[in-house]
């Protein structure tokens, strides 16, 4: 593994039941926290896997990627009492208070789905967007088909049939190296036994209420030829939020970075950084006025929009002495003299 893409410190944030949950960041920028996939976080396995490596380290040249193992998986504490949907709460808040995060976008899949909408209705303030792949406002429902049902009865049966039958089934990883991989990743993540309860508990998770309140711009994700989600769910998750679109993926992966990663990530870089019609090519050195870099333009943005520095920090995620330096970077390549400055060079180039 490239020390580029290695997989960042793991520190440990303790919930209001005491409970200890392992969390990583990786780059600077809006906060975009990857929810674990429940109930098989694992942080360590996940970056092991080349392709994901990869994704990760992309996200991140553009946003703050925070990312955690929920309770009885992973680096977080296994032996847990409480394996309720209000822990699996707790232990986002736990990571959002340890990391010091004022608001985020949270990217939601399967499971965490309904866990993201939950803390979006219960703390708006925090929530700037929430991005959703493969899930619904109730639990394991996506996931309720015969195919889905007869390999989740392997678990506690044959576990290690189970994990390498997921890793294809519901990744879609090909035979290789990659494929054993992510059986790892599944195997290590936790055990049969809180796996089942983890499920037997989100089979129960009904948001549909919740869902109703938030109005903070929702995107959901969906790949064209799925198989394991239908279409009519993902269509069915975007109807019961307020202010939600639709976005079609190609492809059939059940899993968001394994095909056609580069187009997913400018999706969700795009909708990050505030801009839905945005294609930003994450990663890509393009040519920028006057040296600017890729946060530089985002405060200018905002600037001539007439946000104040307090404003442009709570929009991206920063801190207001962080802007006060951009802005300061900004008028130095510019050659502006202040905020007027700024604002027409910002329209000479059509930035605004």
């Amino acid at each position: 593994m490239s020390a580029t893409h290695a997989m960042p410190n793991v520190q440990i944030a303790h919930t209001t039941d005491g409970v200890s949950v392992a969390w990583t960041s990786v780059g600077t920028g809006p906060v975009l926290i990857h929810l674990p996939g429940i109930p098989f976080g694992n942080l360590e396995g996940e970056w092991r896997i080349p392709v994901l490596q990869r994704a990760f380290a992309t996200l991140a040249r553009s946003v703050r990627l925070i990312q955690y193992d929920g309770r009885g998986s992973g680096r977080s504490q296994r032996d847990v009492a409480d394996l309720s949907f209000e822990a699996m709460v707790r232990d986002l808040d736990a990571v959002i208070a340890e990391a010091g995060i004022e608001r985020a976008v949270l990217l939601g899949f399967y499971i965490s789905v309904p866990l993201a909408i939950a803390y979006a209705a219960r703390h708006p303030e925090r929530v700037s967007r929430l991005i959703l792949f493969g899930g619904s406002v109730r639990g394991w429902s996506p996931m309720s088909g015969s195919g889905t049902q007869a390999l989740l009865s392997l678990i506690e049966r044959d576990w290690d049939t189970f994990v390498d039958s997921a890793a294809h089934a519901w990744l879609g990883w090909v035979d290789g190296e990659s494929g054993r991989l992510a059986a790892d990743w599944f195997r290590d993540s936790t055990t049969p036994a809180v796996a089942r309860e983890v499920i037997q508990v989100a089979s129960g998770i009904d948001v549909t209420t919740e869902a109703a309140l938030i109005h903070c711009p929702v995107l959901v994700l969906h790949r064209r030829e799925a198989t394991v989600v239908p279409l009519a769910t993902s269509e069915e998750l975007t109807a019961a939020l307020p202010d939600a679109r639709l976005r079609i993926l190609e492809g059939s992966s059940a899993s968001l970075f394994f095909e056609g990663q580069d187009a997913v990530i400018r999706e969700i870089v795009g909708f990050a950084l505030g801009d839905l019609g945005a294609k930003p090519n994450a990663g890509a050195d393009t040519a920028r006025p006057s040296g600017l870099t890729r946060r530089e333009l985002e405060v200018l943005r905002l600037l001539a929009q007439g946000e104040m520095n307090a404003g442009i920090a709570a929009e991206l995620g920063l801190s207001v002495h962080t802007v006060e330096r951009h802005v300061t970077n900004i008028y130095r390549k510019i050659d502006a003299r202040g905020r007027a400055d700024a604002t027409a060079f910002a329209i000479r180039r059509g930035l605004v």
